[in-house]
């Protein structure tokens, strides 16, 4: 273990440093809030930092028993569509640029209970909906590895903020591989548990039954550690599993050197990841490290996905539907943006106008009236109903693939991350970049991204590994023995 304190040391790594020695504490503490200070408005990754309520959490810690926490001390930051009691949420929209919720999140809840610090809130697209993190209200996030790039969508303050060593864990959202994707142009592990693993409760939603909430991390160490503290059933989550506690750090860590390979596992390569529009580096890259997969002893099978062509229109449709429905709240009444039009002989009518045309963003409207049309007297069975259907479509390919392979492999984008205001002006080519990850969502399935390699321009290349439903644990075990055979996660980092 690391004695001198660093940006590269690990979530659990900070835990044992602190709970073995008091006098670690503050230093750790104030190591991470100068880094902090340091970069976060270089890449603008931060909405709210407040050092003075830092230091409040660490010293109501220090007054507890925390030798047992598992996260003792550990920097966290989140991304700002999660709710903090009394802390600015506003998912990076004006329309809830005021808001301070009254509660917080029950992975927020979870994450105090196991002596984790919150850090702060992290930019995003506005509502989640965006790949590039250019769509938020306050600005673009910049990408670590060179800030002409972006850092991909929508959880990339989380994917920058992890990736520039500002704290060890992040907390993002997936609705259509919103961690996986910034994960993989920002060279860190992002994962997005089974559908309900991780209780949505406090969660601003975007598409309910896609949105789902999980770590972003440097290695599958932290992400199992993180996954231990904030999984589990939530009775105020009605999607939530009712799944028991798991141990998977532990684990991961006692595994044996004999233990650390992929004997007796059956990895399937799908086809339809590779087709017209992967970039060339990425594909040779997936092609190198696959290989490296079978030397550590998988057994390498071909599988086909033949409904993935119909995932990007089914995903649009039920997405945009669902957000339809959820933004309809943000009215100017009850909470959040009001528009100042609405005085004097302006009717209640004009003024939600007002304030959802001046409150929300371009592709947040853009998707609202999408979202509307598809749901709309005449065009509801055209669209949405065919759209569910096709969604159970991909589900059963997804499952008759896994009757043969224990977890799937591909690229978690076609291309690397690309340069700012690059596809503003070309939302289809924009939303092609999930082209990879939201069949994952449609189907609840469990998916993670690992940095894997760089391209002749220097950024970083993601690896993605889809799990059968509820099996995450085969994933992160997948991702931890590719990590300490390569160590590419230790010995390749963005230079700030």
């Amino acid at each position: 273990m690391e004695t001198s304190l660093s940006s590269s040391l690990k979530a659990w790594q900070i835990a044992e440093k602190c709970k073995r020695d008091h006098n670690q504490i503050d230093p750790m503490i104030n190591f991470f809030i100068d880094r902090n200070v340091r970069y976060k408005d270089v890449l603008n990754t931060h909405l709210y930092f407040d050092v003075q309520d830092i230091y409040q959490q660490v010293e109501k810690l220090k007054s507890q028993a925390y030798e047992h926490l598992p996260l003792a001390f550990v920097p966290v930051l989140i991304k700002d569509n999660i709710c903090t009691e009394n802390i600015p949420t506003t998912c990076a929209s004006k329309i809830l640029e005021d808001y301070r919720p009254p509660y917080s999140a029950t992975v927020i809840e979870r994450l105090k209970q196991a002596g984790a610090i919150i850090f702060g809130k992290l930019n995003c697209d506005e509502f989640a909906m965006g790949s590039s993190n250019e769509n938020s209200a306050y600005g673009p996030v910049l990408n670590p590895w060179d800030k002409e790039y972006v850092p991909g969508g929508s959880s990339g303050g989380s994917a920058a903020a992890v990736s520039a060593g500002l704290c060890p864990i992040a907390l993002g959202s997936d609705t259509g591989g919103s961690i996986r994707q910034p994960a993989s142009y920002c060279g860190i592990l992002g994962y997005k548990p089974s559908y309900g693993l991780v209780s949505r409760f406090g969660l601003i939603a975007f598409a309910s039954s896609l949105d789902q909430i999980g770590p972003m991390t440097t290695d599958a160490l932290d992400a199992a550690l993180l996954s231990d503290v904030i999984m589990g059933h939530d009775p105020k989550d009605s999607t939530s599993l009712k799944s028991g506690s798991p141990s998977w750090f532990q684990t991961l860590k006692e595994l044996k050197e004999s233990e650390i390979n992929l004997k007796g596992t059956t990895i399937g390569v799908v086809s339809e990841f590779f087709a017209a529009g992967i970039d060339s580096e990425v594909n040779a890259c997936l092609q190198e490290n696959i290989k490296k997969l079978s030397e550590l002893g998988a057994t390498i099978k071909n599988v086909s996905l033949k409904s993935l062509k119909n995932s990007i229109s089914t995903y649009y449709v039920i997405a945009t539907a669902e957000a339809s429905a959820n933004l309809a709240r943000y009215d100017g009444i009850r909470f959040g943006f009001r528009a100042d039009s609405h005085e004097g002989k302006k009717s209640l009518k004009e003024m939600y106008a007002n304030t959802r045309t001046q409150g929300f963003g371009d592709e947040v409207k853009r998707r609202i009236f999408l979202g509307t049309y598809v749901l709309s007297s005449g065009y509801k069975d055209a669209y949405y109903t065919k759209a569910t259907r096709m969604r159970q479509v991909i589900k059963d390919d997804f499952l008759a693939a896994f009757s043969a392979v224990d977890f799937l492999v591909g690229p978690t984008a076609p291309t690397t991350a690309f340069k700012l205001g690059e596809k503003n002006k070309d939302p289809v080519s924009m939303y092609l970049n999930d082209i990879y990850t939201i069949a994952v969502n449609l189907a609840g399935l469990p998916a993670l991204s690992l940095p894997c390699g760089i391209n002749s321009l220097g950024l970083p290349i993601g690896m993605q590994f889809i799990g059968k439903p509820g099996d995450d644990f085969q994933i992160l075990k997948g991702a931890y023995v590719y990590e300490q055979a390569t160590g590419w996660h230790e010995h390749h980092k963005p230079k700030l």
